[in-house]
């Protein structure tokens, strides 16, 4: 999906389709995330949409998604993983294993698994099917999806208001961010393979 096509379905169908591309993102239909929140920064900054209403439809669109995600995990995931886990190597003791890793770092993971392409997606499906209280689940997702939304919110209206930025390369920011994450998981590992 091209910059010009974003650029106009956000001015046809206004916060709407910003709300659509953040949920089906967090759900793990593919979506351009971080690369659209920097772009409503830049149209922010050009004055075609309002920074209130932004921001709140963002969080919105990521929370619903997440309540989506962790519904599935909660109500479907045991029976998925039960009947089909074993096609993929997923065997019961090692769910249990994934279960037991996930319920130790699950609430830094809910809240901070915004920045990490795919935790993103996967966190939620965990944390229904570890049965994550539901009360503590939205209130970290909340606060993650603000930790998350408005930091590129703002980071494209702030670049935007500095330096002159043609919104055509507005999605090559989020390959940037993909390739930097992956570069960042090669020195970590190793460093970990020195020690």
């Amino acid at each position: 999906m091209s910059i010009d096509t974003i650029t106009q379905y956000i001015g046809s169908y206004g916060y709407l389709i910003l709300f659509i591309c953040l949920f089906f993102g967090i759900v793990g239909i593919p979506a351009p995330e971080e690369s659209l929140l920097f772009l409503t920064g830049i149209l922010i900054s050009h004055h075609q949409l309002s920074m209130g209403p932004t921001i709140v439809i963002s969080d919105l669109g990521a929370i619903v998604g997440m309540l989506t995600a962790y519904i599935c995990g909660k109500y479907l995931g045991i029976p998925f993983v039960s009947k089909f886990g074993k096609y993929i190597g997923l065997t019961n003791e090692r769910w249990s294993t994934i279960e037991n890793k996930y319920k130790k770092s699950a609430y830094k993971t809910i809240t901070f698994g915004y920045y990490l392409p795919g935790i993103r997606q996967l966190s939620p499906y965990f944390a229904g099917v570890a049965k994550i209280p539901f009360l503590r689940f939205l209130l970290l997702s909340l606060l993650g999806s603000i930790l998350w939304t408005v930091p590129f919110i703002l980071a494209g209206y702030f670049t935007a208001e500095t330096i002159n930025i043609n919104p055509k390369y507005v999605p090559y920011f989020g390959v940037v961010l993909f390739v930097l994450f992956l570069i960042y998981l090669l020195i970590k590992k190793m460093v970990s393979k020195k020690k």
